[in-house]
């Protein structure tokens, strides 16, 4: 467990609410900060974090869970990252990510004239699929974290890449509504035969 959350309490696994059930598509609600530090939502985000990492994932959203609050964890690992090459990791703007919360987020672009990578997602809610997703390279995180605390930050990459993934599930919004659905591939043909090639070579391959 990393230094700093520490202070949470042991996690539940929590069953992932699957693509279908209508609290994907409902906005979820403003967390009162007065309520944060209080047991109900340090409960809550132990069980996310447990839940992500069990999976594993790189982020998870509370209504992911079935609970319709602006919450979201994200953490990603070395050892969540060793399937792929160095070339890879570049490509993708991929470094390990500490574990850190979320809540009541706000996530703005950050210069609009960059214009947008395209990079594969998939979501633990609509399991066994990924796609290639255009989002914005770098993004303004303005937020609080579990101890209630502001965080303002720009990210850019891979994390921004999952920052805007899990902020769009506060929205009732999925990444297959931003992917190119002409991309969208099963994990086992992922794995076959597109987990080494080049975002060019699967967009001149499935999306010509």
């Amino acid at each position: 467990m990393h230094t700093h959350d520490r202070c949470l309490p042991d996690g539940t696994l929590r069953s992932v609410v699957q693509a279908g059930d209508p609290i994907l598509r409902q906005i979820a609600q403003v967390v009162d900060p007065r309520v944060i530090q209080k047991s109900k939502i340090q409960q809550l985000i132990a069980d996310m974090r447990e839940t992500m990492r069990a999976i594993p994932g790189v982020g998870l959203a509370a209504v992911q869970i079935g609970v319709g609050l602006q919450v979201v964890v994200i953490e990603d690992t070395a050892e969540k990252q060793s399937y792929l090459t160095e070339a890879q990791l570049r490509e993708h703007e991929r470094e390990p990510i500490p574990f850190h919360v979320l809540i009541n987020p706000v996530v703005r672009p950050v210069n609009l004239h960059r214009p947008p990578t395209v990079n594969w997602e998939g979501c633990l809610s609509l399991p066994g699929f990924k796609a290639l997703t255009p989002r914005h390279p770098r993004v303004r995180v303005q937020a609080l974290d579990h101890n209630s605390e502001e965080i303002n930050l720009v990210v850019d990459g891979w994390r921004a890449r999952i920052t805007q993934h899990e902020y769009d599930h506060n929205l009732g919004v999925l990444y297959v509504d931003r992917c190119n659905i002409r991309t969208i591939v099963t994990k086992d043909s992922y794995t076959d035969r597109w987990v080494t090639a080049s975002t060019d070579e699967v967009l001149t391959e499935l999306s010509a």
